[in-house]
């Protein structure tokens, strides 16, 4: 078995594409994805590699960022630490990068080295090459699949006028219920198991694109903007949280994808997944009125104050709003026009609240002020210079490690 071990800190876009593409994968080939610099998660997945049989792309526009940096030093440890030699660092290990100059300086052959355009963002960056893990498990022709069912819905978002626009229409109903009706966090609700890992991309898609609070012109802005996303692989999630969906106080607009064929048919295991898709959108629009559930009630044994109080706790409001997004079967095609569909929506979103979709200055001062930290924490006297808090904390750690 060939393996592939992505070390990259905007990963969650080419491994939930390649999760959701399972079936398109060649076989003999695994692929596993690195970003959190916890130390745990790259042990974990080196302990079932074979240095011989291991591929390690290094993704990283800068090579200088610290989470990557450091998982990537620790693999090339690892690499030469099995037998190999720093001349097999350039047979192991290629790099996406704008930085050419230092993954060759790092021991890269300059022809393993796939350049990225300065100006794309990660986690808009799959189409880029970025998706390069992608197009080593599936294959050239599906990842330019992929790329074709984008460009379909690119070519729909500019072109298709905006009472039938899906992105538009999207994102209007996301900021009708955000600014106009109170509602502060969106669910994703995937009926397929193989798009289990698409709420976590659109958490990321939505939640670092818009969650500003100034506008383009550097007013602060004094309506909502972004929201909380979440969610989660239906039908577990039917026993986890649709319960505050159907009768809790907060309004939570639903996002409910499935594909009309699975790629797996076995028995009415689709049908009755299809049936819980369906029976939980008409529940969310229907609800049941009191009236309803005392009826159900009729039958039963209990006395008529009884029904009534039971009835009062079946009741459902009904009128909360949810999408359903259906597409044939899920292919490259399909879930690339799925994916560029959400990355417009998030772009209109922030053309109506006039604030930019594309910085993230909130995330950078995160890293700065944590490269500041690191500093200190390796120094020799306290973290005096830092406030009250910060300082306990850096204290406490020192007097942990020892």
């Amino acid at each position: 078995m060939w393996s592939a071990l992505v070390l990259a800190v905007h990963f969650l876009e080419p491994k939930i594409v390649s999760q959701a593409l399972r079936p398109y994968w060649h076989a003999g080939l695994n692929c596993h994805f690195v970003a959190n610099v916890d130390a745990t998660s790259i042990c974990e997945k080196l302990k079932g590699l074979n240095a011989e049989t291991t591929l390690f792309v290094m993704s990283s526009k800068s090579f200088g960022t610290q989470e990557t940096l450091t998982n990537t030093l620790s693999a090339k440890d690892w690499f030469l630490a099995q037998g190999a030699t720093q001349q097999d660092i350039a047979k192991h290990f290629v790099a996406v990068t704008s930085n050419v100059a230092k993954a060759t300086e790092f021991g890269m052959d300059a022809n393993n080295i796939f350049p990225m355009w300065d100006w794309v963002g990660g986690r808009y960056s799959l189409w880029s090459a970025i998706g390069l893990p992608i197009a080593l498990l599936v294959g050239m022709g599906n990842f330019k699949a992929l790329l074709d069912g984008a460009h379909q819905m690119d070519e729909h978002f500019a072109n298709t006028p905006l009472p039938q626009n899906m992105p538009v229409i999207m994102a209007m109903l996301s900021v009708l219920y955000g600014n106009f009706h109170g509602s502060q966090s969106h669910v994703i609700l995937t009926y397929d198991h193989y798009l289990r890992g698409l709420p976590a991309y659109f958490q990321q898609l939505d939640m670092e694109s818009n969650g500003k609070s100034v506008t383009l012109n550097g007013t602060d802005v004094d309506y909502s903007t972004g929201s909380v996303i979440w969610g989660g692989e239906g039908t577990n999630g039917q026993h986890a949280y649709h319960q505050l969906l159907h009768q809790g106080t907060a309004l939570i607009p639903a996002d409910f994808i499935m594909p009309l064929q699975s790629h797996n048919p076995l028995g009415e295991h689709h049908d009755q997944l299809a049936s819980n898709c369906f029976g939980q959108t008409q529940a969310l629009m229907q609800g049941r009125t009191f009236e309803e559930a005392l009826a159900e009630l009729s039958t039963s044994k209990l006395d008529e104050p009884q029904k009534a109080l039971i009835a009062k706790h079946k009741v459902m409001s009904g009128n909360k709003p949810s999408n359903t997004l259906l597409m044939d079967k899920l292919t490259p095609t399909t879930l690339g026009a799925l994916i560029a569909l959400y990355e417009h929506r998030t772009f209109v979103q922030g053309a109506i609240w006039q604030i930019n979709s594309f910085d993230q200055w909130g995330v950078e001062l995160g890293k700065q002020l944590g490269n500041d930290v690191l500093e200190r924490i390796g120094a020799d006297q306290d973290a005096t210079e830092l406030d009250s808090s910060s300082n306990a904390l850096v204290n406490l750690y020192r007097q942990g490690k020892l």
